[in-house]
């Protein structure tokens, strides 16, 4: 149990490993939800779809903590899959790490009981803190949500291709995801 409620970065990354995984948020050691099979599956396709296309363009990796800023304080969320391009971290940069850098797209998986209210707010902090891009996958609705740091967001539904220009060549519809997670 986390008993110190005002942990610095360097504390928080001190933290023994568990297998309860926490974000640090204002201080605090937050415990992410335990994943459910929808959620793993889904966390597996999208990481294997995106590595195919991010071949030579840049990192994809599951559950890779970050290390940035919310509110003027130190940051460390956790999303499901993030994608970050060689451009932001040079492939010849390569150790056991959090995430020194925003990346370019973050996607977050909404777990039961979680709502897509949280993931507004907490796109928001992303783009605030740097990340280009946030995707938030909703297993129930079949659908993602493609946020934008103007303040816009697009849902995808069906066999709704999307296509991004930050993403160049990448060409995915919620259907393949599910279908590749084996939810549909």
């Amino acid at each position: 149990m986390i008993t110190k409620i005002d942990l610095t970065l360097e504390e928080f990354w001190a933290l023994p490993e568990g297998e309860t995984a926490y974000e640090l948020v204002d201080g605090k050691a937050i415990p992410k939800v335990s994943p459910k099979e929808f959620h793993s599956t889904l966390t597996f396709a999208l990481t294997t779809l995106l590595t195919r296309w991010a071949k030579s363009r840049g990192r994809v990796r599951l559950e890779w903590a970050l290390t940035l800023k919310r509110n003027g304080r130190d940051w460390s969320p956790v999303p499901e899959v993030t994608y970050v391009s060689y451009e932001r971290l040079p492939q010849s940069i390569f150790r056991n790490q959090a995430c020194p850098v925003p990346p370019e797209l973050v996607i977050e998986i909404i777990s039961p009981g979680q709502t897509m209210k949280e993931f507004e707010e907490k796109a928001r902090d992303y783009f605030n803190a740097g990340v280009t891009r946030v995707w938030v996958v909703d297993p129930e609705a079949l659908s993602i949500t493609a946020f934008f740091s103007d303040g816009t967001k697009q849902t995808y539904t069906g066999n709704t291709k999307i296509i991004d220009t930050l993403l160049p060549g990448l060409e995915l519809s919620p259907q393949l995801i599910f279908e590749e997670a084996e939810l549909i």
